[in-house]
């Protein structure tokens, strides 16, 4: 079955150039085309689209909060942000606002469509230009705050972490993933098939109750799997 997309911008030009490319392509078809973030939220709920490609300027209600609205449905599409805008306060916002990806309109039109791919899949993806830098300083200051560290002359307690149940290679796992590696990547440094690392990152998101992999690599650096940058 294709991958249905609604695609949502101000630019009639981008909509057309968007539509056209995933119109040659034989797994991805158009469900819609919105102008602005009020008619993205009301075609998202009218068609349920598997995908929302969405921009972030937009006049009205901008793409952030077409994004927490949307995400905000039951059964929800996932979203990616596709911006002209390199600039970190929206990408916090859009992670915030849950979506699954971040692009910027410069990347090549063939990896549009594989991070439609991968978003429609359930994996996140973030451009490569910002993808650690962005993901560090979310987990460090401005995600949400991770659990207190017991004092020091208290007893500790056994599940006072978030990982606090997951396996000793379940939390390499992770650590790899809060370096972006992929499935493939993370098989390769650990000398797993590539099955295992799927397995091992499925259980990841049931233990953890992740949304998808930005989130798993946030918890990674919340919890000092990855070093923060300093």
């Amino acid at each position: 079955m294709s991958v249905r997309v609604l695609l949502v911008d101000d630019q009639p030009l981008m909509l057309v150039g968007l539509a056209i490319l995933i119109g040659d392509t034989d797994d991805l078809e158009v469900a819609g085309q919105a102008g602005d973030g009020h008619e993205a939220v009301r075609l998202a709920r009218e068609l349920r689209p598997d995908v929302v490609v969405m921009d972030i300027r937009m006049p009205g209600m901008d793409g952030i909060e077409a994004t927490r609205q949307a995400t905000a449905e039951p059964d929800p599409p996932k979203v990616l942000v596709l911006t002209t805008f390199d600039d970190d306060e929206y990408v916090y916002g859009a992670l915030r606002a849950g979506a699954s990806g971040f692009l910027l309109k410069s990347m090549a039109l063939d990896a549009i469509l594989d991070a439609i791919r991968v978003v429609a899949a359930g994996d996140a993806l973030i451009a490569p230009s910002v993808t650690r830098r962005l993901i560090a300083d979310f987990a460090g200051t401005s995600g949400p705050a991770g659990p207190a560290a017991p004092e020091p002359d208290a007893e500790p307690a056994a599940d006072w972490s978030p990982i606090a149940g997951i396996t000793d290679r379940e939390r390499e796992v992770l650590g790899l993933v809060g370096q972006g590696l992929s499935n493939a990547e993370i098989a390769e440094r650990l000398v797993i098939s590539a099955a295992t690392a799927k397995t091992h990152v499925a259980r990841l998101f049931a233990k953890l109750e992740a949304r998808d992999r930005v989130h798993l690599a946030i918890i990674a650096f919340e919890t000092g799997l990855v070093p923060r940058r300093r």
